[in-house]
């Protein structure tokens, strides 16, 4: 399995565009960081791609796990992060009409 690697000196706004173009082309994304720092990079992109995303119909979450990884011929641990892809459906207008209904409207204006 791949992964978009991301470190503390990753720019979130270019990870959000990758994960963005990822998931409207329909690879599978993951992310692996290894450190506080990465971890926040990654966050941040994830939080960024929603907004790129959510407009055109999709919105995206994520799951993290543990990794051991070796790196330098040093073993560490990864935070590994999965994304899933959630299509957004329009919904029916659902508002009532009555004396029983409940809004979130100003009354009389």
């Amino acid at each position: 399995m791949d992964f978009l690697k991301v470190s503390s000196k990753s720019s979130p706004a270019s990870v959000a565009g990758a994960i963005a173009g990822m998931v409207k082309d329909g690879v599978p994304v993951n992310l692996q960081s290894v450190g506080a720092g990465a971890v926040n990079q990654a966050i941040k992109a994830i939080a960024i791609a929603r907004g790129f995303l959510i407009p055109t119909g999709v919105d995206i979450s994520c799951a993290p796990t543990f990794s051991d990884i070796e790196i330098g011929g040093q073993m560490r641990t990864a935070i590994r992060i999965a994304i899933y892809v959630h299509r957004l459906t329009p919904q029916a207008s659902t508002r009532l009409e009555g004396p029983d209904s409940v809004s979130n409207e100003p009354q009389g204006v």
